[in-house]
């Protein structure tokens, strides 16, 4: 995969890509890293060789600012309104990253707003840093409502009441409340993000491929209800049995100490020593 692009550097190590935004001052979605942003999408969820990619902001006040006002007064607004069956770009684009065979994971060590709040909350995961990451949904007191996924997203994440506060209140969200309420998995101070995100990035990548990947999909599985995600666990349960990665793995967690007493008390330990052979 090329992944050239102008305003984001994508760094590919293994099965890892780390992609840092650039797109001063303020990182704006204005309509070049827009198109860049949906490109990566499609390219990332295309590249067979990678299992996680990590998004972060080479400015450490912004993550990703909201869309561009400007462009969005320059929508057409001469027709009638109409309602689509069809998802539009932006929401594509967002579910592109939600459901791409990819962990994809969200370093937000500064604000992030509108729809680059929305992009980030399609993500598998999000970290923040404790006394700088702000979430702010800013799109009702400028007459309109979050339109890249948030309203659909949002309550999802923390609950409806909660997502209409961040909606019609738009006011900052602090990162502490924010983590308490699972729109942030953790927080941090800002020395230790980047080595937590990158441990636990490469921790994955490490992992077989299938397995993670797979993972990922019965997770996803919660969505249908709870009899039809149990079908769907089950049988990719023995998907992955029948895949070559699965016996070497578990064999090799067993001849490193898996299942002694020793051993267990480090499972975590084992677990991230299988793929050293």
């Amino acid at each position: 995969m090329a992944y050239d692009y102008d305003l984001l550097q994508v760094a590919v190590d293994g099965r890892l890509a780390t992609v840092t935004v650039s797109n001063p001052p303020i990182n704006l979605i204005t309509l070049p890293l827009y198109f860049e942003l949906m490109q990566l999408s499609e390219e990332l969820a295309a590249d067979p060789d990678l299992t996680v990619v990590v998004m972060k902001s080479a400015d450490p006040d912004f993550f990703l600012a909201h869309f561009d006002v400007e462009a969005i007064l320059a929508f057409p607004t001469d027709t009638p309104a109409e309602r689509s069956p069809e998802l539009n770009d932006y929401h594509r684009m967002c579910e592109r990253f939600r459901t791409m065979d990819k962990v994809t994971i969200a370093q937000i060590e500064g604000r992030v707003g509108g729809g680059g709040s929305e992009l980030a909350a399609s993500f598998d995961m999000r970290f923040g840093v404790r006394g700088r990451t702000r979430i702010n949904q800013m799109e009702v007191p400028l007459g309109i409502l979050p339109g890249g996924t948030g309203t659909q997203r949002l309550p999802r994440l923390v609950g409806r009441g909660r997502a209409l506060e961040i909606i019609l209140g738009a006011d900052d969200l602090d990162a502490e409340t924010a983590e308490r309420w699972g729109y942030l998995n953790r927080t941090f101070a800002a020395e230790e993000i980047d080595g937590f995100v990158s441990r636990l990035a490469r921790r994955i990548a490490s992992f077989p491929v299938p397995a993670v990947r797979l993972a990922k999909q019965a997770t996803d599985a919660h969505m249908l209800g709870l009899t039809e995600g149990f079908v769907e666990e089950a049988y990719l349960f023995q998907e992955l049995l029948r895949t070559p990665e699965a016996p070497i793995a578990m064999r090799r967690f067993l001849e490193i100490g898996g299942q002694t007493r020793e051993g267990e008390l480090r499972v975590n330990e084992l677990s991230g020593q299988i793929s050293e052979s």
